[in-house]
């Protein structure tokens, strides 16, 4: 599994804890640091790099799970557009894509996320890179979040499940 954007950690050392081969990347050294000590604190490890989601290399049919939890992909839709096709291509066939972000509309909430508009996912966005009938799950939602201080409360978020089609 490979989490992208993972910040201080909790994704992956959730995933290893419950068995996974997880490998992360986030662009902050201070994030990867804080990952290190809260996996070594729950006895898993994790093969976290510091690299930028806008210019990593994803690989082809590499991972059995992508995973962006309030992830920043880039500030247009256009690199976003170019993150989310080779996070496809990077999938093995059933691999899966997990997306949670903030929704457009969570600017009216004030409960955390991004303050600029450019940096939010609607679920039209993902529709148009990820093919439909391969999405189990879609959905744009109000939902509580509990993310930390600056991040809790009622949210509006967009959520994608995607599998890549088996040979």
């Amino acid at each position: 599994v490979l989490c992208i954007a993972e910040g201080e950690g909790r994704n992956a050392v959730f995933l290893a804890r419950n068995g996974f081969d997880v490998s992360a990347i986030d662009i902050s050294i201070e994030g990867k640091m804080k990952a290190e000590r809260l996996a070594s604190k729950n006895g898993v490890s994790i093969d976290f790099k510091i690299a930028d989601v806008g210019t990593y290399d994803f690989g082809e049919n590499k991972w059995d799970a992508i995973v962006s939890i309030f992830a920043i992909i880039g500030s247009t839709q256009a690199q976003r557009t170019s993150v989310f096709q080779q996070m496809q291509d990077a999938l093995k066939p059933g691999g899966v894509v997990i997306l949670e972000a903030y929704h457009p509309r969570q600017l009216e909430y004030g409960t955390g996320g991004p303050k600029d508009i450019n940096l939010l996912i609607a679920l039209d966005e993902l529709r148009a890179i990820f093919d439909e009938k391969n999405m189990l799950h879609q959905a744009s939602l109000e939902r509580k979040v509990v993310e930390g201080s600056f991040h809790t409360g009622d949210a509006f978020v967009t959520q994608l499940v995607y599998e890549k089609p088996r040979l």
